[in-house]
């Protein structure tokens, strides 16, 4: 997966702006606010997923604009491939995020997914450690979403049943019929629920030893990483998750809403034994994050065969040397995308440097 060419209008600070990366490391530099993270979004909304950063679709369209458009040149699959992305406001004809793939039209970005792939860090990530459970659900979702096209509709199908059943929950003394409803709703959890907690079993496979790994070079052998998955029941069990609702249900009627599934589970990340959120420095939660994102895409590259862009933002932070090094290291031979307010300390390495100020670009 390479990204070759990027053009920009509109799109936040960035009015008009054309990126040539490197085939391997590119570092955009620039004091904070001129931009380095705006560039950084584009390159990541070109998988067909929402912002990183948790923006609304509407926030990123230049003040005074109608629509901000994404143009992309990039390879995958052992061809050349392009991607109009166009960002949309509210009240104009096409609002929110559509996309044309190859020329095609292909409607809403999302179902591009997996087309264009890369793993995002942005020091929010830190949730990921020091937040609450959505966070991490995410992060499983997201990370799926690319690698395994039908898990994004098996997911939206789960949360809409949650909803319904949620609203007949709250309603459920006034509902005519309202336990043969309900039974239908489990019955749908059951069958889009085990698709997707499945999938999530199946990742953390594939993650939890890597992330190990990943920390154990970064902390030169110093500590250890443990990531847990804290199903509600069996994940490869229909009948369990059935058992479960069927267990939960009273609880659930005296609540108003659903109380078991998916939507409610949670990853443990665990430093040294102890629980990262609580016991981890500040270091050692970026530590494992990075850990983490970097087994995101040494995992995606082995589904998908081909490693996905790395787009880093402001990562060496809080780092020590020894760390620093182990992460440029790891990035070398792979489309990386970086952004600081220093290049001192990309010396050492073959990047190309891009500045950004007040949202223009130009190479250095």
């Amino acid at each position: 997966m390479r990204l070759n060419r990027l053009a920009v209008t509109d799109y936040r600070n960035l009015s008009a702006a054309v990126l040539e990366p490197a085939p391997q490391l590119t570092v955009l530099c620039g004091a904070n606010g001129q931009g380095k993270t705006n560039l950084l979004e584009a390159v990541w909304l070109l998988t067909g997923g929402k912002s990183f950063r948790g923006a609304k679709d509407a926030e990123l369209i230049r003040r005074g604009a109608d629509f901000a458009v994404l143009e992309a040149a990039f390879e995958a699959g052992d061809r050349p491939q392009e991607i109009r992305l166009t960002v949309g406001a509210k009240g104009t004809q096409r609002p929110g995020r559509t996309v044309r793939l190859n020329g095609a039209d292909r409607g809403r970005a999302a179902s591009i997914a997996g087309t264009f792939t890369a793993v995002a860090f942005d020091p929010n990530h830190l949730s990921l450690v020091k937040g609450g459970p959505e966070g991490r659900r995410h992060f499983l979702d997201a990370a799926l979403c690319q690698l395994y096209p039908g898990y994004l509709a098996a997911e939206r199908r789960y949360l809409r049943v949650v909803a319904q059943k949620n609203a007949l929950l709250k309603a459920y003394d006034i509902t005519p019929g309202g336990d043969v409803l309900l039974e239908t709703y489990n019955e749908a959890l059951v069958t889009y629920g085990c698709e997707v907690m499945r999938r999530r079993a199946g990742y953390l496979d594939q993650l939890a030893p890597a992330a190990a790994a990943n920390y154990r070079d970064i902390s030169s052998g110093a500590e250890k990483l443990e990531i847990q998955y804290c199903p509600c029941c069996d994940p490869g069990s229909p009948e369990a998750l059935a058992a479960k609702l069927r267990e939960v249900k009273n609880t659930e009627l005296r609540a108003g809403f659903c109380l078991t599934g998916p939507h409610r589970e949670d990853l443990e990340i665990l430093i040294d034994g102890q629980p990262g959120k609580i016991y981890g420095s500040q270091g050692q939660q970026r530590s494992a994050v990075l850990s983490m994102k970097l087994a995101e895409a040494s995992v995606a590259g082995e589904v998908l065969g081909e490693h996905p862009v790395m787009l880093l933002d402001d990562v060496l932070s809080e780092l020590d040397d020894a760390r620093q090094t182990y992460l440029l290291t790891r990035i070398e031979d792979k489309q990386t995308f970086v952004t600081t307010c220093d290049s001192a300390a990309f010396a050492r390495t073959n990047g190309k440097l891009v500045f950004v100020d007040h949202g223009t670009v130009r190479e250095g």
